[in-house]
């Protein structure tokens, strides 16, 4: 396997211009899956669902989109999660329904040491971190058990203030970022956990840490990849925009999939941030991630 994501998959209701609501999937670890898969990685997911209609869903996707779900743990009573998305002017805002939901009870013994072992990269976010005790746990332990089978590590602290305190947020999220090869955070994100706004302050601060390569999303401004010898500010592509959300997990899943085919983090974030524009010209999390072909397709008629 190259990519085991791990984290919390949700359903999607997405806000229309009519006012109705269009169900998707979501879940920020859940897109990065897909969006990997669909550049051609071999791609698994590891994390619990409800024994629901939703959870019956969110397994359907995983199989339509070649994700191999056979890390995914069903709960007898406890519910899958879901999210609302609403637009305005200011953008996009979410609300969400994950309160005891079967993702967030998972356990470390509950870990498939076997594929975590196989894995060449481990993909997680600080949501999991952030939804339970439990689950943070695992987190850590699926970390543990990578790092020691020699696969690495990619984090997106992917910082949901609702979820718990900046205090505490900080502390876990530097601790995982601590023991991860690659960073992959967002820039507002960043901004709150570290305390700085320049983004080169920013990758500084991760290399510090001990991270090998950032990979710093700036919106609509590129991102910074960044690395102990070298760093390279990335222009952004101008898109019509339609809808962000999931833009930063197809920019982590892409730029994975593409790292590990060519072994070049700048290559990679080019990609990425290709990919990532791509995805912000329709509605929903999933529906709009590109395939190769588009991706390189928009790559080159930038060059």
């Amino acid at each position: 396997m190259d990519i085991l994501c791990a984290g919390e998959p949700l359903i999607e209701l997405n806000q229309q211009a009519d006012g109705r609501y269009l169900a998707g999937i979501g879940g920020d670890t859940s897109n990065a899956a897909i969006a990997a898969a669909r550049q051609g990685a071999r791609v698994g997911y590891l994390s619990q669902i409800g024994d629901d209609a939703f959870g019956r869903q969110l397994l359907q996707c995983w199989r339509d989109e070649q994700v191999d779900a056979s890390a995914v743990t069903v709960h007898a009573t406890a519910p899958t999660g879901l999210y609302f998305v609403n637009h305005d002017a200011e953008g996009h805002h979410f609300s969400y329904r994950r309160a005891g939901s079967a993702a967030s009870l998972i356990r470390a013994d509950q870990l498939p040491l076997a594929a975590l072992a196989q894995a060449r990269v481990l993909h997680l976010s600080g949501i999991s971190l952030g939804i339970s005790a439990s689950a943070a746990d695992a987190s850590f332990a699926a970390i543990e058990a990578v790092r020691q089978a020699g696969g690495a590590v990619s984090f997106d602290p992917n910082y949901r203030p609702a979820l718990w305190p900046l205090t505490r947020a900080r502390a876990l999220i530097h601790e995982a970022m601590a023991q991860c090869q690659i960073a992959l955070p967002g820039l507002d994100d960043a901004r709150l956990l570290t305390g700085l706004q320049e983004p080169d302050a920013i990758a500084d601060f991760y290399l510090r840490l001990g991270v090998d390569i950032i990979g710093l999303t700036l919106g609509t401004d590129g991102v910074l990849v960044a690395t102990a010898e070298r760093r390279e500010r990335i222009a952004p592509h101008r898109v019509q925009l339609v809808d962000a959300t999931g833009a930063g997990d197809t920019f982590d899943g892409t730029f994975l999939a593409q790292w590990l085919q060519s072994g070049d983090a700048f290559a990679a974030a080019r990609y990425g941030n290709a990919a990532a524009a791509l995805s912000v010209q329709g509605f929903g999390a999933v529906t709009p991630i590109p395939r190769r072909a588009a991706v390189e397709g928009l790559l080159a008629q930038a060059n």
